[in-house]
Parts: C-alpha cells; sequence; structure tokens
C-alpha cells in the first residue's frame, strides 16, 4: 500500500474554518477522505454533516488535527497535550505530492513581494509555475501544479504548527520581533521559521540571509546554503528600468531573487529583462500618486518599525503618518532616519506609545485619523519650498484599533490623499 493510501485511511479533525480551513475540507472530498471531523464553534451550520459534538472525543480519538493557523497553543492549551497530532493544510499538500518541486519562502517582512518576484521571474522565463499560501490562495486551492514550481509563502503561523514541509528551496529573508503575543517568545518564533530546512536533504537549497548563516549552520541542516550578496545584485541594478525596483527598499529581496535566478541558470540580461515588466504589490511602498512635486507611497503593509524602516532609509523629506497598534516590544529608533523625517503624524487609539517614541526627536502633530493627517499634511506642505516631498503611510504598527486589516488602512489611506489633494 503506497503512503498516500495508507494516509486516506487515517482519521482527521479539521480545527477551525477560516479560508485554509474551508480548503480543507474541499481537499478531502476531492480525494474522497471520508474520516474527518470539524470544529468551528463560530460557524457549526457550515459542513454540518461533519461537525462534531464531542471535541474533547474527537481530540483524543482522531490520527490528526489540522490546525487554523491563526489558533495559537498558548490561548488553546486543551490542545497542547496533542501537539504531535497537529498539522497543517501546507503538510497535507506536501503529503500527497512528494514529488513536486517546492519554493518556501519565508522571513518576518517581505515575503509577499519575494513570491510575487519568484513567481513572475519563473513565467517570464517559461518554467510553469503556481503561487499560494498565505500570500492569498490557499495551497490545497492549486489546480495545474504537476511538473511545475510551487511557489508558497509560509507565515510562522502555519510553520509552528507544520511536521512535514520539505521545500526544494526554502528561503530565509529576513529576522526581527513580531508575533511575540502569539508565539511567546522571539525564540519560538525564530524556530517556527527554521522548520523550512529541517527536513530537507544534501540535494535542496537553503537560501538565507547573511544575518541567520551562523544560526543555520549551529543547527547542522543539510540544504545547500546559500547567502545572497547585495553586492552582486547591485552590479546589474542600474540595468533594470522599473520605478519600483530602483529604490534600495526592495534591495533584500532582490539579491535572494537574483541568487534564485543563478541556480536556475537563468542569464543576467534575461533576469533584468523579466525585472523590468514586475508590477508591485499594493500597500507595499506602492507609489500611487504624484502631483507637481509630490509623491504619495502607500507602506501600510509596514506593521512593525523594522519593516517601515527600508522607507524612512530610502527617502528624504518625508511626511510620514504612523500609528495603530503597536506590536509587542516593538520599539521606534529615529537616530538613523530623522534627517529625513520632516513631520511625522501620529494616528490610532496609541497616541501616547507613538509620542513617546518621537517627542525630543522630529516634529509631528497628533491628528489621530488618516482624514486629519492628510489635511494637515496639505497645509504643512504650504510653508515648506522644497523641490521634492513625500507623503508617506508606513504605520509601524498594526492596523486593529481603527481598521478591519492593512489593506482597508492603505485603500482609505490612498482614497483621502486623492480627494483632499
Amino acid at each position: 500500500m503506497s503512503r498516500i493510501a495508507k494516509f486516506k485511511e487515517l482519521s482527521f479533525l479539521v480545527y477551525g474554518l477560516g479560508i485554509s480551513g474551508q480548503s480543507v475540507v474541499r481537499f478531502f472530498k476531492k480525494k474522497k477522505i471520508n474520516k474527518f471531523e470539524i470544529w468551528d464553534d463560530s460557524k457549526k451550520n457550515i459542513y454540518k454533516k461533519h461537525h462534531t459534538k464531542n471535541l474533547k472525543n474527537s481530540i483524543k480519538k482522531v490520527n490528526y488535527i489540522i490546525l487554523s493557523p491563526g489558533i495559537s497553543l498558548l490561548k488553546n492549551k486543551k490542545l497542547n497535550k496533542y501537539k504531535k497530532k497537529i498539522i497543517t493544510d501546507i503538510d497535507l499538500f506536501y503529503l500527497f505530492n512528494p514529488k513536486m518541486k517546492s519554493i518556501v519562502v519565508t522571513g518576518t517582512n517581505g515575503k509577499s513581494t519575494t513570491c510575487k518576484l519568484l513567481s513572475h521571474l519563473l513565467k517570464k522565463n517559461k518554467f510553469k509555475s503556481s503561487l499560494g499560501g498565505n500570500i492569498g490562495k490557499p495551497i490545497l486551492d492549486l489546480k495545474n501544479y504537476n511538473n511545475s514550481y510551487v511557489v508558497i509563502e509560509a507565515s510562522s503561523f502555519q510553520l509552528s504548527h507544520s511536521q512535514f514541509i520539505r521545500p526544494n528551496y526554502a528561503f530565509f529573508l529576513n529576522f526581527s520581533n513580531d508575533h511575540l503575543d502569539w508565539h511567546g517568545s522571539k525564540n519560538h518564533y525564530l524556530n517556527s521559521k527554521l522548520k523550512i530546512f529541517k527536513l530537507q536533504k544534501k540535494n535542496q537549497y537553503a537560501i538565507v540571509n547573511k544575518k541567520l548563516k551562523n544560526i543555520f549552520k549551529k543547527n547542522n541542516f543539510l540544504g545547500k546554503l546559500i547567502v545572497p550578496q547585495a553586492n552582486e545584485y547591485k552590479k546589474i541594478k542600474n540595468k533594470i528600468k522599473n520605478n519600483y525596483l530602483t529604490s534600495n527598499i526592495n534591495d533584500e529581496n532582490m539579491s535572494f531573487i537574483y541568487v534564485f535566478s543563478k541556480i536556475l541558470k537563468i542569464k543576467s540580461n534575461l533576469f533584468v529583462r523579466s525585472m523590468k515588466s514586475f508590477k508591485g504589490l499594493p500597500h507595499r511602498f506602492e507609489i500611487f500618486l504624484k502631483k507637481n512635486d509630490v509623491t504619495f507611497i502607500n507602506d501600510s503593509k509596514a506593521t512593525s518599525f523594522t519593516a517601515t524602516e527600508p522607507a524612512l532609509s530610502s527617502l528624504k523629506n518625508i511626511y510620514w503618518v504612523l500609528g495603530g497598534l503597536p506590536k509587542k516590544k516593538d520599539k521606534i529608533n529615529l537616530s538613523r532616519y530623522k534627517k529625513n523625517i520632516f513631520k511625522c503624524y501620529i494616528i490610532g487609539k496609541n497616541i501616547s506609545f507613538f509620542k513617546n517614541q518621537v517627542k525630543d526627536k522630529i516634529s509631528f502633530s497628533i491628528t489621530k485619523n488618516l482624514k486629519n493627517s492628510i489635511i494637515q499634511i496639505m497645509k504643512d506642505m504650504k510653508s515648506q519650498r522644497n523641490s521634492r516631498k513625500f507623503v508617506l503611510l508606513s504605520p509601524a504598527s498594526a492596523s486593529f484599533d481603527q481598521f478591519l486589516n492593512f489593506e482597508k488602512r492603505g485603500d482609505e489611506f490612498k482614497k483621502l490623499c486623492k480627494k483632499y489633494v
């Protein structure tokens, strides 16, 4: 009996019916896996036939629990003693597709952009590819991925619960404090991301940020270690005539993409041609409006100060909109960037936190919301005669105090800018 046939004989509990949980149910139905139950306390009427009436008993008796990525074991302690049973939708994808060529991307910042860059590079150079995971489309909803590269964005939430991930190419872009309330500590957060290397074989690639090289070596992982060198990419950077990629904000991502292109033996001229046509993702240093001498940039995805730093370092004369729900233990160090910032506009419900971070360092106004910020910026600009100005939403915080998500925050910012300019 094959491994897949044996797996079909096992029993499962789908714990959580979010986007990934529902994709697991669809996958089970497609594969004719019938031994599964479902638990979601807010969606009991969905897939009612499979919904368990005794959660405690189901947890004990099933072979595997497929846990929604958003569920932290810190807050669901009843699952802690069943850790060995817990897997994810990405695990299922690997278990049922052992021969696929996979690229898994993780890191604190830049995952989505890097995944899109990888997908774009592959397609432009006539490699078949699919894109899924945390970037939007659940991995189990992908179609026609046989004999192709599958690019997977993996969050620390997904990786924390995963047991069977084995990428042909594993990317670890960068690492800084984030999601500590979910993981409990920086060390647990780091260990979740290191899972992309644990099952790799000697013929598989581990592409790692230079700051993480020693951590990789200390763990004695087997994958072929490659450390991207920013200087190598910069040798050809000027040949890429793309406004989104000419700023140094994407240099780190691009150094990984360039190294990967070399592994696939894509010639430099073809790499350059591919990158010229790349279009950046919304809400990631998105230049959406230029008027006279003012450039408007939506960087709403920057939900920590580490994520905001590249924007502050790459611009001058910035009108900076800051604030929201700060990440646990996050600190704002403006010593390297304060000369780039004309003024800061603080929004959200955590005014005192951000005020304490910027006071005595840069000029600021407490504007409380995006609308007031844009109106105040327009007034302040009248008194400044510098030739080039940048209006930047890069909030260094989560959006949940005022918005449903960072996308809603970014969309509102763009709408208001277009209205009041």
